[in-house]
């Protein structure tokens, strides 16, 4: 079912505001839109500022007056139960929680947010353990078979303080992967460009990427095997998993750039996810006003799987 806006909207922006980008802004305030629909409505002067025609990268002031257009709007889902045992589970995986950040230890498996089949994601249950809370959104992303760190802004102001921290490569995440092969301890970093398909999502190294860039550190040698410390400079689709595997050191379990004989040796011990884990988030607490760090522990299935291998 579909309902239809069928007035305009004139929004007067706050401080909480500023600095966001109209079409970040819009996204909040036309749930349901898809994003094409949001960028042809800008595009079309549909979207005014102020009275005046904008780009979809405008950044917002305090006090600008927003015209919404009336849109055709997609009837929100639902949310999920909080009483589904894969949502109640997660109340044990949240790591760390104030009253303007929430930290969870992502399960492997788990998308971050739901669509394209998925009925919910990991922001969709949180909504729905934390029915209280009048904003959650996503402050960065991880992979849905990779684990560990995921940050959820519980106000606005954080959110965008956070991704300035992004931006500004002041935040800074440490990975826990297990690799193919002997590491060559000379690999302190890996500077591939990345270029991403847009049909199959399926990431390659190509001149015409993007610059990125990793840097690795040993944690523990195998002996077939090494568990590194990968810290991602750069923030790529798949950029750990892509920059490991085209120095021929494929991390374990990858079911898209993974080598199915490392891959087939690691099940029959016992794995059956990718070993690809946020270990450790560092950044600054605008709120606190201060440094930290905030760690999430290896699930069973990992910390098991390194206790069968053999140490070389």
């Amino acid at each position: 079912m579909e309902q239809i806006n069928h007035s305009v909207r004139m929004l007067e922006t706050t401080q909480e505001n500023a600095q966001q980008r109209i079409d970040n802004f819009l996204r909040l305030h036309l749930k349901g839109v898809p994003k094409s629909m949001i960028y042809r409505i800008i595009r079309k002067g549909e979207v005014r500022v102020n009275k005046k025609r904008i780009k979809p990268d405008y950044k917002l002031k305090s006090g600008d007056v927003v015209r919404i257009p009336p849109v055709r709007v997609a009837q929100e889902n639902e949310l999920p139960s909080p009483k589904l045992n894969k949502i109640a589970e997660l109340e044990s995986c949240i790591v760390y929680e104030d009253d303007a950040l929430l930290i969870l230890n992502k399960p492997a498996g788990l998308a971050v947010h739901g669509g394209s089949g998925l009925a919910f994601g990991a922001i969709e249950a949180l909504r729905s353990l934390r029915p209280e809370s009048r904003y959650l959104e996503l402050v960065h992303r991880l992979d849905r078979a990779t684990s560990g760190c995921l940050l959820i802004a519980k106000k606005r102001s954080m959110l965008r303080a956070l991704h300035e921290q992004l931006r500004s490569k002041t935040m800074h995440k440490q990975y826990l992967a297990l690799v193919k092969g002997a590491w060559d301890k000379k690999d302190r970093a890996v500077k591939e460009p990345l270029l991403k398909n847009a049909q199959n999502s399926i990431v390659k190294v190509s001149s015409e990427g993007k610059a990125s860039e990793t840097r690795f550190k040993i944690m523990q040698r195998y002996q077939e095997a090494t568990l590194v410390e990968a810290m991602p400079v750069t923030g790529r689709t798949h950029q750990i998993r892509v920059h490991t595997a085209c120095k021929g050191h494929n991390i374990a379990c990858d079911d898209r750039y993974g080598d199915d004989g490392f891959t087939n040796s690691m099940k029959k011990l016992g794995l059956n996810r990718l070993f690809l884990h946020a270990l450790h988030i560092t950044f600054f607490h605008p709120v606190l006003e201060k440094e930290m760090t905030v760690s999430a522990p290896l699930c069973p299935q990992l910390s098991s799987l390194l206790d069968k291998l053999h140490k070389s």
